[in-house]
C-alpha cells in the first residue's frame, strides 16, 4: 500500500488525537494536495515548521497504530466477518466495528 494511502487511513483513525492545526495541516498536504509552501503561505509560518509538523504527524500515526492497532483490527474484524456464516454473530462484530 502507497504511503499516502496508508497514513490517511491511519488519520481517520487517529486524527482527532492531533490539534486543530496538525489537522489542518495534514488535510492541506493529503487531502487538498497542496505543498508546503502553499500551507505555509496560507497560515503565515515557515515552509519548515509545516514539513516539521507533518513529519511529526507521520511519526505519531505510525507509533499510534503500531501501539494500539485500530487499523489492523478493523481489517481482521472485516475479514472474519466476510468468512463467519452466522448472521448474529456478523451483525454483532459489524456493531463493533461501527462503535
Amino acid at each position: 500500500m502507497k504511503k499516502e494511502v496508508y497514513l490517511t487511513i491511519l488519520f481517520d483513525y487517529y486524527g482527532e488525537l492531533f490539534t486543530e492545526k496538525q489537522q489542518n495541516y495534514f488535510k492541506d498536504y493529503y487531502h487538498a494536495n497542496l505543498s508546503l509552501s502553499e500551507i505555509s503561505e496560507n497560515n503565515n509560518v515557515s515552509r519548515n515548521a509545516v514539513h516539521k509538523q507533518i513529519k511529526s504527524i507521520e511519526t505519531k500515526l505510525y507509533f499510534y497504530e503500531k501501539k494500539l492497532k485500530l487499523y489492523q483490527k478493523d481489517l481482521l474484524l472485516k475479514e472474519i466477518i466476510s468468512i463467519e456464516t452466522d448472521n448474529k454473530i456478523k451483525k454483532d462484530l459489524e456493531k463493533v466495528i461501527n462503535m
